[in-house]
């Protein structure tokens, strides 16, 4: 590695205190690769608990994330939306753009097994919601949408969006997004979906799904399903307590409520869909143009102790903030 010797990366040192660190950086063995960042995107539900400390001592095995280095509650080295261009390594990738679930930094070593091309229609910008659309999808493998469905997706955030989306390409069906934010009406109909607040949803759903990461959404996602239909819990609460309304009408219409997690690949496909294999299909889905419409800032690397402290600060309703790198 002749000239990068050092790599800059966004640390939480403490709940709601970050800061950026330098480090040394070693040099690519074989079978490595060196990616120097060109854009990462900032998971708003899940990096928001993380930077507020609110990650469950019981879940801190479960929550790490590749490349994380440090431990919950900080100091801590958290992320997984990273755009890249590789920069050293096999002569078949050098100069390839790829994905990969990583931190924050603006250098980093490696597996070459880490990383996943671009599609060459793909822009920097919208690769990085490769994760939340690997978590969208995963989401409607769990969910077995079906032929000519009324679907109800209760959160107008970027999964929620994804999930509504993917779910509105499907013959027949008929996907209301509902969220309590009016100004998302024009992102709804942009997807494909018709949209509504939670009070004027339409009801009896064959399929309801949650992703608004707020315990009223799941409310709301309970009452909108009908007779006998599942509703799909995607909402990470972190270490809050959730009261779930299973009273009045909860067993009389037999409801099924599920939880979808993107750490293991859904359980009608695990058996043959790896992960890396998902993570490719999330990429070529991404190419749709319409997708451009969940990116909705975009600020410097140096800046990202700021910028994270205000968005986790109020992350209702938000959508992708990319950072981009020198």
């Amino acid at each position: 590695m002749a000239e990068q010797q050092f790599a800059q990366a966004f640390w939480t040192v403490k709940p709601g205190v970050g800061e950026i660190r330098t480090a040394a950086l070693r040099a690519p063995q074989p079978g490595e690769v060196l990616v120097k960042t060109l854009r990462s995107g900032i998971s708003r539900g899940t990096e928001s608990l993380v930077f507020r400390g609110q990650v469950p001592a019981s879940q801190w095995s479960a929550m790490r994330c590749p490349f994380q280095e440090g431990d919950f509650p900080g100091p801590v080295k958290y992320g997984y939306a990273s755009v890249g261009r590789i920069a050293e390594g096999p002569s078949e990738l050098l100069g390839q753009r790829v994905f990969c679930l990583h931190p924050h930094q603006d250098y980093y070593v490696v597996p070459k097994e880490a990383v996943t091309p671009l599609p060459d229609a793909l822009p920097d910008a919208r690769g990085v919601l490769a994760a939340n659309m690997e978590t969208a999808l995963n989401g409607l493998w769990d969910a077995t949408p079906r032929l000519g469905d009324r679907i109800a997706v209760v959160g107008a955030g970027v999964v929620g969006c994804l999930v509504a989306a993917l779910a509105a390409r499907m013959p027949g069906v008929r996907v209301e997004l509902i969220d309590s934010d009016p100004r998302r009406a024009g992102l709804a109909t942009q997807l494909g979906c018709h949209f509504a607040a939670p009070a004027q949803a339409s009801g009896d759903a064959d399929l309801v799904i949650h992703a608004s990461g707020n315990p009223e959404g799941l409310s709301t996602a309970l009452g909108l399903a009908g007779f006998e239909a599942t509703v799909l819990e995607m909402s990470w609460y972190g270490d809050q307590p959730v009261a779930v309304p299973l009273g009045e009408a909860f067993h009389a219409r037999r409801l099924s409520l599920r939880s979808s997690q993107v750490g293991a690949v859904a359980t009608a496909q695990r058996a043959r869909w790896s992960y890396r294999r998902r993570l490719a299909l999330a990429l070529e889905l991404l190419a749709d143009p319409v997708f451009d419409a969940l990116l909705c800032g975009d600020s410097p690397f140096a800046d990202l102790p700021l910028t994270l402290s205000r968005l986790a600060s109020s992350p209702d309703g938000a959508l992708c903030h990319v950072i981009t790198y020198p």
